[in-house]
Protein backbone atom coordinates (compact mmCIF):
# COMPACT_ATOMS: atom_id res chain seq x y z
CA UNK A 1 0.00 0.00 0.00
CA UNK A 2 0.87 3.65 -0.73
CA UNK A 3 2.66 4.91 2.63
CA UNK A 4 -0.07 8.23 2.66
CA UNK A 5 -3.22 5.38 3.13
CA UNK A 6 -2.44 2.18 4.23
CA UNK A 7 -3.94 1.22 7.27
CA UNK A 8 -1.65 -1.33 8.04
CA UNK A 9 1.74 -0.45 7.61
CA UNK A 10 1.58 3.34 7.71
CA UNK A 11 3.09 3.88 11.13
CA UNK A 12 7.04 2.57 10.89
CA UNK A 13 8.83 0.76 13.35
CA UNK A 14 11.46 3.54 14.55
CA UNK A 15 8.54 5.49 15.69
CA UNK A 16 6.60 2.44 17.65
CA UNK A 17 10.05 1.59 19.35
CA UNK A 18 10.17 5.17 20.54
CA UNK A 19 7.02 5.43 21.79
CA UNK A 20 5.48 3.72 25.13
CA UNK A 21 1.79 3.61 23.30
CA UNK A 22 0.34 0.22 22.21
CA UNK A 23 -0.54 -0.17 18.80
CA UNK A 24 -4.02 -0.40 18.55
CA UNK A 25 -4.76 -2.84 16.41
CA UNK A 26 -8.99 -3.36 16.00
CA UNK A 27 -10.34 -6.64 14.47
CA UNK A 28 -10.59 -6.41 10.71
CA UNK A 29 -14.43 -7.95 11.11
CA UNK A 30 -15.12 -4.84 12.27
CA UNK A 31 -13.87 -3.21 9.43
CA UNK A 32 -15.46 -5.21 6.94
CA UNK A 33 -18.95 -5.12 8.40
CA UNK A 34 -19.22 -1.72 8.36
CA UNK A 35 -17.95 -0.90 5.25
CA UNK A 36 -20.89 -3.66 3.89
CA UNK A 37 -23.68 -1.55 5.84
CA UNK A 38 -21.88 1.86 4.79
CA UNK A 39 -22.18 0.34 1.01
CA UNK A 40 -25.61 -0.55 1.27
CA UNK A 41 -27.11 2.42 2.87
CA UNK A 42 -25.64 4.86 0.52
CA UNK A 43 -26.83 2.42 -2.23
CA UNK A 44 -30.29 3.11 -0.77
CA UNK A 45 -30.00 6.52 -1.00
CA UNK A 46 -28.64 6.56 -4.80
CA UNK A 47 -32.27 4.21 -5.51
CA UNK A 48 -34.61 6.67 -3.03
CA UNK A 49 -33.60 9.50 -5.16
CA UNK A 50 -33.06 7.51 -8.45
CA UNK A 51 -37.34 5.99 -8.17
CA UNK A 52 -38.56 9.02 -7.25
CA UNK A 53 -39.16 11.81 -9.09
CA UNK A 54 -40.05 14.11 -6.43
CA UNK A 55 -36.58 13.72 -4.81
CA UNK A 56 -34.82 14.56 -8.43
CA UNK A 57 -33.83 17.76 -8.12
CA UNK A 58 -30.45 19.60 -7.91
CA UNK A 59 -30.41 19.68 -4.05
CA UNK A 60 -30.75 15.97 -3.78
CA UNK A 61 -28.53 14.99 -6.89
CA UNK A 62 -25.69 16.95 -4.49
CA UNK A 63 -26.58 14.69 -2.12
CA UNK A 64 -26.50 11.79 -3.89
CA UNK A 65 -23.14 12.69 -4.92
CA UNK A 66 -22.44 12.91 -1.17
CA UNK A 67 -23.71 9.55 -0.73
CA UNK A 68 -21.30 8.09 -3.69
CA UNK A 69 -17.88 9.50 -2.36
CA UNK A 70 -19.47 7.67 1.19
CA UNK A 71 -20.01 4.70 -0.99
CA UNK A 72 -16.65 4.82 -2.45
CA UNK A 73 -14.78 4.57 1.18
CA UNK A 74 -16.74 1.81 2.36
CA UNK A 75 -16.22 0.16 -1.36
CA UNK A 76 -11.97 0.78 -0.92
CA UNK A 77 -11.83 -1.04 2.33
CA UNK A 78 -14.48 -3.99 1.37
CA UNK A 79 -11.89 -4.61 -1.45
CA UNK A 80 -8.71 -3.94 0.62
CA UNK A 81 -9.83 -7.45 2.55
CA UNK A 82 -10.92 -8.98 -0.52
CA UNK A 83 -6.97 -8.22 -1.97
CA UNK A 84 -5.09 -9.23 1.55
CA UNK A 85 -7.16 -12.49 2.11
CA UNK A 86 -6.09 -13.15 -1.78
CA UNK A 87 -2.53 -12.64 -0.52
CA UNK A 88 -3.02 -14.39 2.27
CA UNK A 89 -4.24 -17.50 0.86
CA UNK A 90 -1.66 -17.73 -1.83
CA UNK A 91 -3.49 -16.36 -4.50
CA UNK A 92 -1.58 -13.20 -4.94
CA UNK A 93 2.05 -12.93 -5.53
CA UNK A 94 3.16 -10.31 -2.65
CA UNK A 95 4.33 -7.44 -4.09
CA UNK A 96 3.42 -8.60 -7.51
CA UNK A 97 2.44 -6.68 -10.62
CA UNK A 98 -1.39 -7.65 -10.05
CA UNK A 99 -1.28 -6.90 -6.37
CA UNK A 100 0.29 -3.46 -6.96
CA UNK A 101 -1.71 -2.21 -9.51
CA UNK A 102 -4.98 -3.27 -7.90
CA UNK A 103 -3.27 -1.56 -4.91
CA UNK A 104 -2.61 1.71 -6.37
CA UNK A 105 -6.65 1.04 -8.00
CA UNK A 106 -7.77 0.78 -4.09
CA UNK A 107 -5.74 3.63 -3.12
CA UNK A 108 -7.64 6.00 -5.97
CA UNK A 109 -10.69 4.99 -4.52
CA UNK A 110 -9.83 6.36 -0.85
CA UNK A 111 -8.46 9.17 -2.27
CA UNK A 112 -11.38 9.53 -4.41
CA UNK A 113 -13.71 9.45 -1.33
CA UNK A 114 -12.75 11.98 0.13
CA UNK A 115 -12.31 14.76 -2.70
CA UNK A 116 -15.86 13.64 -3.42
CA UNK A 117 -16.79 14.60 -0.20
CA UNK A 118 -15.06 17.72 0.01
CA UNK A 119 -16.59 19.11 -2.85
CA UNK A 120 -19.73 17.58 -2.20
CA UNK A 121 -20.10 19.52 0.59
CA UNK A 122 -18.96 22.60 -0.49
CA UNK A 123 -21.51 22.41 -3.38
CA UNK A 124 -24.10 21.49 -0.85
CA UNK A 125 -23.44 24.61 1.05
CA UNK A 126 -23.14 27.03 -1.95
CA UNK A 127 -26.80 25.49 -3.00
CA UNK A 128 -27.81 26.37 0.33
CA UNK A 129 -26.64 29.41 0.36
CA UNK A 130 -28.67 30.15 -3.27
CA UNK A 131 -32.13 29.01 -1.16
CA UNK A 132 -31.67 31.07 1.29
CA UNK A 133 -30.42 34.77 -0.29
CA UNK A 134 -31.28 34.19 -3.69
CA UNK A 135 -34.97 32.32 -3.21
CA UNK A 136 -36.85 33.95 -6.08
CA UNK A 137 -33.74 33.58 -8.01
CA UNK A 138 -32.82 29.52 -7.29
CA UNK A 139 -34.87 27.84 -10.17
CA UNK A 140 -32.90 30.02 -12.65
CA UNK A 141 -29.73 29.92 -11.33
CA UNK A 142 -29.25 26.68 -10.11
CA UNK A 143 -31.23 24.53 -12.69
CA UNK A 144 -30.54 20.73 -13.20
CA UNK A 145 -28.85 20.83 -16.73
CA UNK A 146 -26.19 23.25 -14.90
CA UNK A 147 -26.26 21.01 -11.43
CA UNK A 148 -25.16 18.03 -13.76
CA UNK A 149 -22.78 19.79 -15.81
CA UNK A 150 -21.25 20.88 -12.46
CA UNK A 151 -21.14 17.37 -10.68
CA UNK A 152 -19.39 15.91 -14.04
CA UNK A 153 -16.65 18.30 -14.05
CA UNK A 154 -16.28 18.35 -10.22
CA UNK A 155 -15.87 14.69 -10.55
CA UNK A 156 -13.88 14.79 -13.24
CA UNK A 157 -11.43 16.60 -11.84
CA UNK A 158 -11.75 14.41 -8.78
CA UNK A 159 -10.62 11.52 -11.02
CA UNK A 160 -7.64 13.02 -11.99
CA UNK A 161 -6.66 14.50 -9.21
CA UNK A 162 -6.96 11.25 -7.36
CA UNK A 163 -4.32 9.04 -10.07
CA UNK A 164 -2.50 12.22 -9.91
CA UNK A 165 -1.64 11.31 -5.93
CA UNK A 166 -1.52 7.94 -6.00
CA UNK A 167 1.54 8.08 -8.57
CA UNK A 168 3.27 10.59 -6.84
CA UNK A 169 2.11 9.91 -3.10
CA UNK A 170 5.81 9.10 -2.13
CA UNK A 171 6.49 13.00 -2.69
CA UNK A 172 6.15 15.50 -0.07
CA UNK A 173 4.10 18.45 -2.27
CA UNK A 174 1.80 15.78 -2.81
CA UNK A 175 0.90 15.18 0.76
CA UNK A 176 0.87 18.71 1.06
CA UNK A 177 -1.25 19.01 -1.41
CA UNK A 178 -3.65 15.97 -0.58
CA UNK A 179 -3.83 17.62 3.20
CA UNK A 180 -4.55 21.33 2.39
CA UNK A 181 -7.68 20.48 0.46
CA UNK A 182 -9.27 19.57 3.68
CA UNK A 183 -8.99 22.88 5.68
CA UNK A 184 -9.19 25.10 2.49
CA UNK A 185 -13.30 23.13 2.60
CA UNK A 186 -13.42 24.48 5.90
CA UNK A 187 -12.53 27.83 4.73
CA UNK A 188 -14.80 28.25 2.35
CA UNK A 189 -17.40 26.85 3.91
CA UNK A 190 -16.88 29.25 7.13
CA UNK A 191 -16.32 31.87 4.61
CA UNK A 192 -20.16 31.17 3.41
CA UNK A 193 -21.15 30.88 7.08
CA UNK A 194 -19.99 34.47 7.95
CA UNK A 195 -21.63 35.62 4.69
CA UNK A 196 -24.79 34.21 5.56
CA UNK A 197 -24.68 35.52 9.19
CA UNK A 198 -24.03 39.24 7.79
CA UNK A 199 -27.08 38.92 5.46
CA UNK A 200 -28.87 37.70 8.18
CA UNK A 201 -28.67 40.62 10.06
CA UNK A 202 -29.42 42.81 7.58
CA UNK A 203 -32.04 40.75 6.39
CA UNK A 204 -33.90 39.27 9.37
CA UNK A 205 -37.12 39.96 8.08
CA UNK A 206 -36.91 38.08 4.62
CA UNK A 207 -35.07 34.96 6.00
CA UNK A 208 -38.10 34.81 8.45
CA UNK A 209 -40.23 34.82 5.39
CA UNK A 210 -38.07 32.11 3.70
CA UNK A 211 -39.83 28.46 3.21
CA UNK A 212 -38.79 26.78 6.99
CA UNK A 213 -37.18 23.92 4.35
CA UNK A 214 -34.79 26.53 3.37
CA UNK A 215 -33.54 26.63 6.90
CA UNK A 216 -33.97 22.94 8.10
CA UNK A 217 -31.43 22.36 4.79
CA UNK A 218 -28.78 25.17 5.92
CA UNK A 219 -28.76 23.08 9.76
CA UNK A 220 -28.66 19.83 7.82
CA UNK A 221 -25.59 20.59 6.13
CA UNK A 222 -23.98 21.65 9.48
CA UNK A 223 -25.01 18.74 11.12
CA UNK A 224 -23.43 16.36 8.07
CA UNK A 225 -20.04 18.94 8.30
CA UNK A 226 -19.46 18.55 12.12
CA UNK A 227 -19.93 14.41 11.30
CA UNK A 228 -17.00 15.23 8.19
CA UNK A 229 -15.08 16.60 10.21
CA UNK A 230 -14.93 14.28 13.69
CA UNK A 231 -14.63 11.75 11.09
CA UNK A 232 -11.86 12.97 8.63
CA UNK A 233 -9.41 15.21 10.69
CA UNK A 234 -8.09 12.53 12.84
CA UNK A 235 -7.23 10.90 9.64
CA UNK A 236 -5.54 13.50 7.88
CA UNK A 237 -3.48 14.76 11.12
CA UNK A 238 -1.89 11.41 11.21
CA UNK A 239 -0.87 11.96 7.17
CA UNK A 240 0.67 15.28 8.87
CA UNK A 241 2.37 13.89 11.90
CA UNK A 242 3.47 10.54 9.37
CA UNK A 243 5.00 12.67 6.76
CA UNK A 244 7.20 15.83 9.25
CA UNK A 245 7.34 14.00 12.64
CA UNK A 246 7.48 10.08 12.07
CA UNK A 247 10.16 9.69 14.88
CA UNK A 248 8.76 11.87 17.31
CA UNK A 249 7.41 9.94 20.50
CA UNK A 250 4.40 12.27 20.92
CA UNK A 251 3.55 11.69 16.79
CA UNK A 252 4.24 8.18 17.12
CA UNK A 253 2.06 7.87 20.06
CA UNK A 254 -1.20 9.44 18.23
CA UNK A 255 0.03 7.30 14.94
CA UNK A 256 -0.84 4.23 17.48
CA UNK A 257 -4.26 4.93 17.11
CA UNK A 258 -4.63 4.99 13.14
CA UNK A 259 -6.81 2.01 12.96
CA UNK A 260 -9.29 3.86 14.94
CA UNK A 261 -8.86 6.62 12.62
CA UNK A 262 -10.02 4.33 10.09
CA UNK A 263 -12.95 3.15 11.72
CA UNK A 264 -14.44 6.74 12.37
CA UNK A 265 -13.98 7.03 8.00
CA UNK A 266 -15.66 4.05 7.42
CA UNK A 267 -18.82 5.31 10.25
CA UNK A 268 -19.21 8.65 8.25
CA UNK A 269 -20.30 6.68 5.52
CA UNK A 270 -22.86 4.87 7.73
CA UNK A 271 -24.16 7.80 9.63
CA UNK A 272 -24.82 10.47 6.84
CA UNK A 273 -27.36 8.41 5.14
CA UNK A 274 -29.05 8.35 8.77
CA UNK A 275 -28.94 12.26 8.83
CA UNK A 276 -30.74 12.43 5.12
CA UNK A 277 -33.49 10.62 6.64
CA UNK A 278 -33.43 12.59 10.00
CA UNK A 279 -33.92 15.80 8.19
CA UNK A 280 -35.61 14.68 5.23
CA UNK A 281 -39.37 13.66 5.35
CA UNK A 282 -39.57 12.91 1.63
CA UNK A 283 -36.45 10.37 1.71
CA UNK A 284 -37.92 9.25 4.60
CA UNK A 285 -40.92 8.17 3.35
CA UNK A 286 -39.14 7.03 0.34
CA UNK A 287 -36.94 4.85 2.35
CA UNK A 288 -39.86 3.42 3.68
CA UNK A 289 -41.45 2.77 0.73
CA UNK A 290 -38.72 0.85 -0.37
CA UNK A 291 -38.15 -1.19 2.74
CA UNK A 292 -42.10 -2.25 3.35
CA UNK A 293 -42.63 -2.30 -0.24
CA UNK A 294 -44.33 -5.26 -0.11
CA UNK A 295 -46.67 -4.15 2.75
CA UNK A 296 -47.42 -0.62 0.89
CA UNK A 297 -48.49 -2.03 -2.60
Amino acid sequence: MKHIINLYENINDTARNNSDCPHVILPEEIFFIISIIGVLENLMVLLAVIKNKNLQSPMYFFICSLAISDMLGSLYKILENILIMLRNMGYLKPRGNFETTADDIIDSLFILSLLGSIFSLSMIAADRYLTIFHALQYHSIVTMRRAIIVLMVTWTGCMGSAITMVIFSHHIPTVITFTSLFPLMLVFILCLYVHMFLLARSHARKILTLPRANMKGAITLTILLGVFIFCWAPFVLHVLLMTFCPNNPYCACYMSLFQVNGMLIMCNAVIDPFIYAFRSPELRDAFKKMIFCNRCQ
